[in-house]
């Protein structure tokens, strides 16, 4: 099996994190409107916010995906609620288990 077959983090040699950083510098876009959703969902009344679910929608609306990577979607929720601390109840966060 080539490196490149276990996961685009080894291949280039930088941690999710990392890629996720590079990703949302080059794509700022992509925060802006799950930032919008999430408002939306929350204003009318949801209680619970899935960041998969918001992501989707997202990917369905951005022309191929705009290369939205699924290993992103637990930094974003966290960037959310960093930016939020009012939403936090709102999003179910696990312990990280790598960078």
């Amino acid at each position: 099996m080539t490196i490149a077959a276990l996961g685009s983090h080894r291949a280039t040699g930088r941690t999710i994190t990392e890629q996720f950083h590079a990703f949302d510098a080059r794509n700022p876009q992509v925060y802006r409107a799950l930032e919008r959703t999430a408002a939306r969902r929350l204003d009318t009344g949801a209680t619970r916010v899935s960041l998969k679910d918001l992501f989707e929608d997202l990917r369905r609306e951005l022309p191929y995906g705009a290369g939205l990577n699924n290993n992103f979607t637990a930094l974003y929720a966290r960037r959310l609620i960093d930016d939020h601390p009012h939403w936090a109840s709102a999003f179910e966060l696990r312990r990280r288990r790598a960078a």
